[in-house]
């Protein structure tokens, strides 16, 4: 997978990871601030049950 996804991107080979740390960088964004605060919702810490 991660060899299909080296030949498709466009470019040189430090091109090709800048692109990648761009869509990574993108990915952990959109993590933090778009799904983590909708599934915080379901989340309630008061039913962990460690001692």
């Amino acid at each position: 997978m991660y060899g299909a996804l080296w030949r498709v991107l466009p470019g040189p080979w430090w091109i090709r990871t800048l692109i990648l740390l761009v869509v990574a960088a993108a990915i952990v964004y959109a993590l933090f601030f778009y799904v983590f605060p909708v599934v915080a919702v379901w989340i309630t810490p008061e039913e962990v049950t460690v001692q």
